[in-house]
């Protein structure tokens, strides 16, 4: 310290002897200052625009081939294969069907009538041998699945002709609902209204029996009518074990070996949110229902996602780890090796069957389902992996038509409830490559609630209610659903950041009255009280905004009063404020004879006819359909008939004519 303030004190002395105007350091900090105004005027650059993100796994809007018949003439095709899908069974239907064309000498191709321009159906007729399939899905209540909502639109409009044009239609629907298979049905109607012949009769495949079975009927009846048609003879190439997709595994892809691959197609959250492009919301509450067992659950989530009252909400759930840990075991994989699964089909536009690059892991956590039953195709084509051949014989015989195939199918398969998993561990000479696995695993697909709030009351946040759940199948295995155990576990703050849950609106045309003064009549036991939960704020609401309300009349149920009553404080609260005018809650089990929705029904169908014939009461329904909406439905028949002075007939007349004007809705499912 010494030197240096010995050196300091000479300075100033220095300084006077010399007095320059300017010393060495002022200049060189003048000229550093100097140069590097000039260098920002000389480097300074328009900015740049914000790049536009598209979506992952989409083709770009530029590229994309919006003309399938140009697109069949280029690539040599013949068959196209339309879906109209929610779920994604109808897809998967679509893809085997196209994928089976090569074993008659044709070529096909599946494609998603939202992604070409349908009005040019009619130029089928210039490509030889040509044939339309439509494999179409029913909706809701006979509506068309969102990807077919276009196309539904231009045949409703179109006066265009289509002859010469070659179709036929493999509908998919559930007989629980009052439109079975109404999509599939007017798809083929209407097409032979507009001049085009139907090759081969419509096929009905029946989801609350079993779809896949009548798909596998229809699928080995229809191929030998169509080569009788176009004169042309099978192969002997079984199309069934042809590669779609080739795997690519990308060692050098840079990753961190202690994290997850994460989901590719989640990363970029701006809106407009959709079935492609989710919400990523954040999870605000997570509470139990009910007051004992651990059966139903309420989540609450902060959302920037517009809804109304009756909408449900999608949420993408993620498979158990255990499993998908269990599945890279037994198959000896890697399941962190960075892969690509790409389309041998260079034409095609769907380029890989999930986001890639990823890998297995998260593959089989996000994007494939390893939970449902396989298909029989899946299990056809994965039997050439099996060294025994008593499992090789057996699981071809599961894909076959004969009802030998038919009955094991459905034994071993569905009645044991044996997903992916149960049937690697119970055929231990079956280990197939776990990249034809992932071709062939469908989609994990989103699962849908009623949203059980008001965003007039509620407009930032969505709630949900919803079930766990858990049960043992006949093999003695524990078997969890996807969806509510991943729920259960998502926590408000889970090491100091918050859950998150991908989640989009799709709307519903369950709603409330126009009018206020309407009275509104709602059914929903169990999880089926969720929408009306929504319904009751509003109607609060609405009397709080000084509007005339009429009567809000609620019919909702459980097992016992004392375990799993959902929501019993709001419910009783609302009662007392004057919000719902009657609650009519049945107890199954709290006493000896059960006791449900209907027969409350019955009992006050008195009030419930004046309602309804006088007043111009809303009906509503939500829950279960293979059972309660149609007992309830059966309740209202006995009422018409009885005070309304009416045949079973024309009772039955009466309320079709209310669920026609609006005054009868459901929101069911089985």
């Amino acid at each position: 310290m010494a030197d240096v303030e010995a050196e300091s004190s000479t300075q100033p002395e220095a300084m006077e002897e010399e007095n320059p105007l300017f010393s060495n350091l002022d200049l060189f900090l003048f000229t550093l200052i100097a140069g590097l105004i000039i260098y920002w005027f000389m480097s300074r650059k328009k900015a740049e625009p914000i790049p536009e993100f598209k979506k992952l796994d989409q083709p770009a809007p530029s590229t994309q081939e919006t003309s399938f018949i140009e697109k069949m003439k280029k690539t040599g095709r013949n068959i196209v294969v339309f879906y109209g899908s929610q779920t994604g069974t109808g897809e998967e239907f679509a893809n085997r069907l196209s994928k089976d064309a090569q074993r008659y000498g044709m070529k096909g191709m599946a494609a998603d009538p939202e992604e070409y321009d349908m009005s040019e159906l009619s130029r089928l007729a210039e490509i030889g041998n040509s044939l339309a399939i439509f494999c179409m899905a029913t909706y809701g209540e006979g509506d068309p699945t969102d990807n077919a909502q276009d196309f539904y639109d231009w045949l409703q409009e179109t006066d265009g002709q289509l002859d010469g044009v070659n179709y036929t239609v493999f509908a998919l629907g559930n007989k629980t609902y009052e439109h079975y298979n109404a999509m599939g049905a007017y798809v083929d109607k209407r097409l032979e209204e507009l001049g085009a012949k139907r090759v081969f009769d419509l096929g009905m495949g029946d989801d609350d029996g079993n779809l896949e079975e009548d798909f596998v009927t229809w699928r080995e009846q229809f191929w030998p009518a169509m080569c009788e048609h176009f004169g042309v003879e099978a192969s002997g190439e079984d199309s069934r074990y042809l590669f779609q997709f080739i795997v690519i595994i990308t060692f050098s892809f840079s990753l961190n070996s202690h994290t997850e691959y994460g989901r590719s197609d989640l990363q970029i959250n701006c809106s407009p949110f959709d079935a492609k492009n989710p919400f990523l919301a954040p999870v605000t509450v997570n509470r139990k229902l009910n007051k004992a067992g651990d059966r139903h659950l309420m989540l609450h989530f902060l959302d920037e996602l517009v809804y109304e009252s009756g909408d449900h909400v999608a949420v993408y759930p993620t498979n158990d780890t255990v499993i998908v840990n269990r599945l890279g075991q037994i198959l000896g994989v890697d399941l962190d090796s960075v892969i690509s699964l790409n389309n041998l089909d260079e034409e095609s536009n769907k380029k890989h069957p999930f986001p890639c690059p990823t890998t297995y892991r998260t593959a089989l956590t996000h994007y494939l389902d390893i939970i449902h039953p396989p298909r029989t195709n899946v299990l056809y084509e994965l039997a050439q992996y099996a060294t025994d051949l008593k499992d090789q014989e057996n699981m071809r015989k599961m894909a076959s038509s004969a009802p030998e195939g038919k009955a094991l199918y459905q034994s071993f398969v569905l009645e044991d409830n044996r997903n992916i998993l149960a049937i690697l561990e119970d055929l231990p000479s079956l280990r197939p490559p776990i990249d034809h696995l992932c071709e062939l695993m469908p989609r994990l697909q989103a699962r849908y609630y009623s949203i059980a709030s008001s965003s007039k009351v509620h407009p930032n946040s969505i709630h949900i209610c919803a079930v766990l759940v858990e049960y043992t199948t006949k093999t003695g295995r524990l078997t969890k659903g996807v969806a509510t155990t991943w729920l259960k576990n998502k926590l408000v703050a889970d090491n100091a950041h918050k859950s998150t849950v991908p989640m989009y609106i799709r709307k519903s045309q369950f709603r409330l009255p126009f009018k206020a003064s309407n009275p509104v009549i709602m059914v929903g036991p169990g999880t089926g009280i969720a929408p009306f939960m929504g319904f009751i704020q509003e109607r609060g609401w609405l009397k709080e905004q000084g509007k005339e309300v009429g009567e809000t009349v609620l019919y909702c149920g459980c097992r016992h009063k004392e375990e799993d009553y959902l929501y019993q404080e709001e419910l009783e609260e609302a009662e007392k404020t004057g919000v719902i005018t009657k609650l009519n809650v049945a107890f199954s089990r709290d006493q000896e004879q059960k006791v449900y929705v209907q027969h409350l029904l019955r009992t006050n169908k008195v009030d419930l006819w004046r309602q309804i014939h006088t007043d111009n009461a809303h009906i509503y329904i939500c829950g279960d359909a293979r059972n309660m909406a149609r007992d309830v439905q059966t309740a209202f028949y006995e009422i018409a008939e009885e005070l309304g002075g009416m045949t079973r007939t024309q009772a039955t007349d009466y309320i079709k004519k209310l669920m026609t004007k609006g005054r009868y809705s459901q929101d069911v499912w089985s």
